[in-house]
């Protein structure tokens, strides 16, 4: 049967492709917020290359993932960031790109009529936020981020996921979790978008999302069987953590849209909450008794750089030390504290690390925001500026992705796991996902 169906998907999109000059074609009308371009070199230049550095984030995180698993399981790991690569790709052009900004529906999806297999998405053309650089580079550069989401979850759910299982979850998690919030928030006309919600490169978008959802999915799939095994290849997770923190300069100054003093902000911001979150994160162990490791010190840089992304443009350098700090403590005492609990098995910590840095990158993000560093942030600056609004405004917006990920998740793994079981049998787990996933070994 899944023969059957994966055929039927393969002839489906080759004839929409081949045929989409008749079923899809072009028109010179523009689109709601897309405008003639205005095409600018410099920053048409320095968003190809953003691009290309989110990208180069997925691998990263396949090599970041990859080293912390037991030896039997470091293929089938990185395999599902490189095949969120692979489908999250065709599925963005086909259909999500539309869902994302497409004309909005009530402020909560893209109507992708108008942008399917990117119709209407032209190198001639500008996203209304991005004039100065062609509307397909926008879609591109946020293809990226949809890419490195649902492969973020994976952590959680290691070493006993069925490979199958997974790559359903993914487009069904990319199509009801993914799009609605980054619509939401990043369309002009989205709900949060309305009510003044910042979230420069994804705090909301993507890291809560792929937190909330990796608790769900840890939860549904319960504990692994036996003992946890020791991690295969630390220096994976050193090269995996440098792929990262290279490709997030990408991911948080590119999203400035341009080559621009704020980009540099953004990239500031980045280095420096980055470092500040892996020395508060090793400084704790120190402190509780533990010993600096490389692990740590890893760990701690990720969670820096999951808190600052929705800060990145809005907060000024030392505001990114107090956030990775804050970021790198927190997440490390939720992850001792999940660890002694023993009762949900997120297999390398997603939710305290992704989930919780996203949660305290947002909240911070109302504490700390300030219209001199950018003039988006208006006239309700952080709460340490003495006003509380745009504070509640991030806490409300927290709260309802928060119920919306965690619950459209569980739903969604339940929803697959009946139509094909997403747990492997404990005789498959055991021998190991790379042999009896992919019939590899290291």
């Amino acid at each position: 049967m899944r023969k059957i169906i994966l055929s039927v998907i393969l002839i489906t999109i080759l004839v929409l492709s081949v045929f989409s000059i008749y079923l899809f074609p072009e028109t010179t009308t523009l689109g709601a917020h897309v405008i003639p371009l205005k095409l600018d070199t410099g920053d048409t230049a320095w968003m190809i290359v953003a691009t290309a550095l989110v990208l180069i984030m997925t691998p990263g995180l396949g090599f970041f993932y990859g080293g912390m698993v037991g030896k039997k399981n470091v293929i089938s790991t990185m395999l599902q960031s490189f095949m969120a690569m692979i489908i999250v790709t065709i599925l963005w052009v086909v259909i999500g790109f539309g869902l994302c900004f497409g004309p909005s529906i009530h402020g909560i999806i893209g109507n992708p009529s108008s942008n399917i297999f990117f119709q209407g998405v032209s190198a001639n053309s500008a996203w209304e936020l991005a004039p100065t650089i062609p509307f397909i580079l926008f879609a591109l550069f946020q293809a990226k981020f949809a890419i490195i989401t649902p492969a973020l979850i994976t952590g959680a759910i290691a070493e006993r996921v069925r490979f199958w299982a997974y790559l359903l979850f993914m487009v069904l998690f990319i199509i009801f979790v993914y799009t609605p919030l980054c619509h939401m928030t990043w369309h002009p006309d989205g709900l949060f978008f309305g009510w003044g919600v910042l979230d420069f490169a994804g705090g909301t978008v993507v890291h809560m999302s792929a937190g909330w959802a990796a608790l769900a999915g840890a939860i549904f799939l319960g504990k692994r069987k036996g003992q946890k095994p020791n991690p295969a290849r630390i220096t994976y997770v050193l090269l995996g953590t440098g792929l990262l923190w290279f490709g997030w300069f990408g991911f948080n100054a590119g999203s400035a849209l341009r080559a621009s003093s704020l980009a540099a902000q953004a990239l500031g911001t980045t280095t420096v909450a980055a470092a500040a979150a892996a020395m508060g994160w090793v400084f704790l162990d120190k402190i509780l008794g533990h010993k600096l490791s490389a692990m740590g010190a890893c760990i701690g840089a990720v969670v820096g750089l999951v808190a600052i992304t929705p800060a990145a443009g809005f907060v000024t350098i030392p505001s990114s030390i107090a956030i990775g700090l804050i970021a790198g403590v927190i997440s490390n005492l939720v992850v001792t504290l999940v660890h002694k609990g023993n009762k949900i098995d997120d297999a390398l910590d997603v939710f305290a690390c992704h989930g919780v840095g996203g949660m305290v990158g947002m909240l911070l993000t109302g504490v700390f925001a300030s219209n001199a560093v950018n003039s988006a942030v208006g006239a309700h600056q952080g709460l340490i500026y003495g006003d509380a609004t745009l504070f509640l405004t991030q806490l409300k917006a927290l709260v309802i992705v928060s119920i919306f990920a965690f619950t459209v998740s569980y739903a969604l793994f339940y929803i697959v796991n009946k139509i094909t079981p997403l747990r492997v049998s404990e005789e498959k787990e055991e021998l190991g996902l790379d042999i009896s996933q992919h019939g590899e070994y290291l």
